[in-house]
């Protein structure tokens, strides 16, 4: 399913590693080209750039994640895939939010290897082909809701200010995230997610602030909390509302103070953290609830930014579908699916109450049932469509993608024009197509649109 003409370069010190590296991605059918250093590849004359790279950690001179922040820095984007000797889960933490499609511990599962090439070229591949369909790390679309959102991730990207990301579950908030952070100042640094809905009450204050050797039972070593492995980067608060409200208050310190303290220390260490938080709960009810303090409220939401249900941005469905189903049948092996105009019409009247995360698993399980004829949603969708739109006509000739690219032009122009060129908020465009505004933003730019026309105009061609 990849391109033939794809290369994976492979930097690694250790012959044996690399040799085997080698063999195992040859037999995938791609060229390979290895490297004993990051100064060797990086000096090294080469035709094309890789389509993937498989990275050792620790190398002489400058390190794998050295070299990372060096391609960051010069915005060079080749998926990553990193190895290591040693399972330093700080390290893992660092290089996967840094932008590390995956992160292996020698010695490795070759067939786990495998899949991670096959979805980083697949994800090179869709870049390539469609990139104007992305902006910022897989948000795929180009209704005026996702827009919306694009524009308010280029207005903040710049600055430091604290981000509260808000919306259902399932709306790309983690992608947002990744976004501002790429986007920012601080993009070669770290980015470090914690879910906070994922911890033990008993747990939070290691987790956030670390310890110190014998701070309480089992603490056998120090370790640094998610905040430090943050300093100088960003640091993404998932599902914020599950923090007890005992820690709160002390989250609400250090945010204030820009320092922490480690769980049986006495020294405070200075940080320097940009702070991106995100829940799928209405804060104001958590507040009134007693729930949630308002003082920590007012610290994170410096900048609001809500991302809107898939329902709300519909325009975006085909897009998503067709990206999806190209990450899906790279990966599973599978041929390619048709996406037929039945089968848009299916998507676009389920109302999608998982949002783009249950568009995401319909398409893989569609492309599973589909061996490589038209996907039969109706198969993986289960219940009726509680979205009822008028449909005069079932066509099953296959859209093109320039036909897919022409009815999203269609919808964006109509939506616009309905909206006055407004792009956000209830009355913009990006709710009547159900989108995010980023996405809306994207698209708009993508298609040559101008997001300001008039209401009695259509969008103009740039």
């Amino acid at each position: 399913m990849h391109d033939q003409n794809s290369s994976v370069f492979v930097v690694d010190d250790d012959r044996s590693i690399r040799e085997s590296l080698q063999n195992l991605i040859q037999s995938m059918g791609l060229r390979v080209q290895t490297f004993v250093s990051a100064q060797e590849f990086l000096t090294s004359k080469r035709a094309d750039a890789p389509s993937c790279l498989v990275l050792d950690v620790e190398l002489p001179g400058l390190s794998g994640l050295d070299l990372q922040q060096e391609l960051a820095k010069a915005d060079v984007q080749i998926p990553i895939i990193f190895i290591t000797g040693h399972g330093d889960i700080p390290m893992s933490v660092r290089a996967m939010k840094a932008g590390a499609l995956e992160f292996f511990t020698k010695p490795f599962d070759p067939e786990s290897l495998v899949q991670a090439v096959q979805r980083a070229l697949a994800e090179n591949q869709i870049r390539q082909q469609a990139p104007n369909q992305t902006y910022h790390h897989g948000i795929v679309g180009n209704s005026s809701a996702l827009q919306k959102v694009l524009r308010q991730i280029d207005l903040v990207s710049g600055t430091d200010a604290t981000v509260l990301i808000t919306g259902e579950s399932g709306t790309g908030k983690e992608l947002v995230a990744r976004a501002i952070h790429e986007a920012s100042l601080r993009k070669a640094r770290s980015l470090v997610t914690i879910n906070c809905g994922a911890i033990p009450e008993t747990l939070f204050e290691s987790e956030f602030f670390g310890h110190v050797k014998g701070a309480f039972t089992g603490a056998q070593r120090d370790k640094a909390g998610r905040f430090e492995l943050a300093n100088e980067g960003t640091l993404f608060l998932d599902e914020i509302s599950e923090i007890p409200l005992g820690m709160q208050s002390k989250l609400l310190r250090v945010l204030q103070e820009q320092e922490v303290e480690r769980l049986g220390d006495t020294r405070s260490r200075k940080l320097n953290v940009r702070i991106i938080a995100a829940t799928n709960r209405n804060l104001d009810e958590e507040i009134a609830a007693g729930r949630f303090r308002s003082d920590l409220y007012y610290r994170l939401g410096v900048f609001i930014i809500e991302t809107p249900p898939l329902r709300e941005r519909r325009e975006d469905i085909p897009l998503l579908a067709d990206y999806f189903l190209r990450t899906s049948a790279d990966r599973l092996k599978r041929p390619m699916p048709k996406l037929t105009e039945t089968s848009v019409n299916t998507l676009l009247r389920y109302d999608w109450p998982g949002n783009i995360r249950e568009l995401q698993n319909a398409v893989e399980r569609a492309t599973i049932l589909s061996d490589g004829g038209p996907l039969d949603f109706s198969q993986v969708l289960g219940a009726q469509p509680t979205h009822q739109r008028q449909v005069t006509e079932e066509i099953t000739t296959l859209l093109t993608r320039d036909e897919l690219r022409l009815r999203e032009r269609e919808s964006i122009v109509a939506a616009l024009d309905q909206a006055g060129g407004k792009v956000s908020g209830s009355d913009g465009a990006a709710t009547l197509l159900g989108m995010k505004p980023t996405t809306l933003y994207s698209r708009i730019l993508a298609l040559g649109l101008r997001a300001k026309a008039s209401a009695n105009t259509n969008a103009r061609v740039a």
